[in-house]
């Protein structure tokens, strides 16, 4: 292991060939991913036609600010269960990547099966708390088994590669609504999104644990109590980097939950104010999802190449930028023009484009944290900020509710990304840097 993980030019002529639990491990994180991204993506492609059978079901007018606020609630109940599966991170540590990996597939997949079966608004609440805590688990363990387990002159990559995952999930998603969605209705959308339980088997099958795990922790009795990799986040080493990193974090989930998730239902508040039928609008969020989801992996494909060449920060800053001119024009001023359909869908492009910063976390965080609390540190920095984005999307939800639009109040939320850009220069530039032991 010690070859593939000398220093090695980004750009080298020749690569480190992958062997084969490399590759199947790869297929398997990324899988995950891209179930991940289809198991979110259902939500927000459902939400105002799972709400306008719910809601009055349990005593609300399905009303267009109702659809919103309620909606804004279930996000942020989502996301407080991603925050809480910030868990996953010190289980990884402790017992190993390929193991809780396995276990949040599970999860999530259990809890979103049971979304089909709900019959009121509480009940669809509650169990997005679980599906949160299932999903939010996935990336950073992928994540970290690819860092760890990739040669270091082919993990840069990796690491943008397995982050397409979650857009491919898009396109699935939409795919799908386009064809079940539409003509079945969103309960046969949610029993879709339980078929990632599926993956475990294959996974068991025959991925092993990352070399670098293996090589520090094959012994039980080496292996990093819990409570033990969670700690050392706060330790005088990391603690600048964990709390910088989970700042940034913070940033992008604003961004990504406050923003680009609405995507669908402002589709299809446009399309429906422009004279479409209900079926047309819901076809016309489904490509709106699949042009999010094509920004999204070509720039995910672009944030390594990017990162290498003028360093992790200014790549950063750059996907900061994108994000902001999607969302705060997008839902700021062309949601509300006339003819506003083609406008709008560029726009979705330049934020998925922007959305592809979760790439360099991917990349990024595991750069700068050892192995024993590796997982530990993706774990955190992915999750804490998510608890921020509890409030973001309460406020915003609220916002929508009061001024009677999503498009204002969304497009305020771009301002998280200007404190982004003041925070980065506090962070740790790794460019070059070989993956610490």
């Amino acid at each position: 292991m010690a070859a593939t993980r000398a220093t090695v030019a980004p750009y080298a002529a020749t690569r480190t060939p992958l062997n084969s639990n490399q590759i199947k491990g790869f297929w398997a994180a990324w899988g995950g991913w891209c179930l991940d991204g289809m198991d979110a993506f259902i939500y927000s492609l459902v939400l105002v036609p799972a709400l306008t059978e719910l809601l009055p079901k349990s005593g609300i007018a399905a009303t267009p600010a109702n659809i919103g606020y309620y909606g804004s609630i279930l996000f942020a109940l989502f996301l407080a269960g991603w925050g809480m599966s910030m868990v996953w991170g010190p289980i990884a540590d402790r017992f190993g990547r390929v193991k809780a990996l396995m276990m949040t597939i599970l999860m999530y997949s259990f809890f979103t099966l049971a979304c089909g079966l709900v019959q009121n608004v509480y009940q669809l609440a509650i169990l997005r708390v679980f599906c949160g805590i299932g999903l939010g688990g996935e990336q950073p363990i992928g994540g970290t088994f690819i860092a760890e387990e990739w040669p270091e002159d082919r993990r840069k990559m990796g690491a943008g590669y397995m982050h397409t995952g979650y857009y491919f999930g898009f396109f699935l998603a939409a795919l799908a609504n386009y064809v079940i969605g539409a003509n079945y209705g969103w309960r046969w959308m949610f029993v879709l999104g339980g078929t990632p339980a599926l993956l475990v088997g294959w996974i068991q099958s025959g991925v092993h644990e990352s070399a670098a795990w293996k090589a520090k922790f094959e012994n039980p009795a080496a292996r990093p109590r819990m409570r033990d990799s969670f700690a050392a986040l706060f330790s005088p080493r990391f603690s600048k980097r964990t709390m910088t990193m989970s700042l940034l974090f913070m940033v992008s989930i604003i961004g990504l939950w406050a923003g680009s998730i609405y995507v669908p239902t402002a589709i299809t508040q446009i399309a429906v104010r422009e004279g479409h039928t209900t079926l047309e609008a819901a076809r016309l969020a489904s490509y709106a999802g699949a042009v999010l989801a094509l920004g999204t992996i070509i720039g995910c494909l672009l944030a390594p190449v990017i990162a290498e060449r003028v360093g992790r920060r200014p790549a950063m800053a750059m996907y900061f930028v994108l994000m902001f001119i999607g969302i705060a024009f997008g839902f700021g001023q062309v949601f509300y023009m006339q003819n506003a359909l083609v406008p709008f869908f560029v726009l979705i492009f330049v934020l998925g484009l922007g959305g592809a910063n979760f790439a360099l976390y991917t990349l990024w965080i595991p750069e700068q944290f050892t192995t024993e609390c590796r997982g530990s540190a993706i774990g955190f920095t992915s999750s804490i900020g998510r608890f921020a984005g509890v409030a973001m999307v309460f406020l915003v939800g609220a916002g929508i509710q009061r001024y009677g639009s999503l498009g204002v109040p969304v497009a305020i939320t771009a301002l998280a990304f200007v404190i982004g850009v003041l925070v980065l220069p506090a962070a740790k530039e790794t460019r070059g840097e070989p993956l610490p032991a």
